[in-house]
């Protein structure tokens, strides 16, 4: 290896915005902050939060809301003809 081109590989210390820190070697510098780490992010935790800003939940229900009726109806016709 080239002596003097290598950036250096020093300690470093990762703080997350939830207050969680993490000690690990970096070539970024001795402090490295970040937003989400494994003990807040819901995929790690299991506590998923469902956020429903746009409607989307009540506008698949009402969409597919008929079909459960319409299918009773086929069935109801289905079983009058035999």
């Amino acid at each position: 290896m080239k002596p003097g081109i290598h950036p250096k590989y020093t300690k470093t210390v990762v703080t997350c915005s939830c207050g969680s820190t993490l000690e690990t070697r970096s070539v970024m510098g001795d402090k490295l902050s970040v937003e989400i780490c494994s003990d807040c992010h819901p995929f790690f935790t299991g506590k998923q939060k469902i956020i429903d800003t746009a409607g989307r939940i009540e506008k698949f229900q009402r969409k597919y809301a008929d079909v459960g009726k319409v299918k009773k109806v086929i069935k109801k016709a289905a079983t009058a003809k035999a």
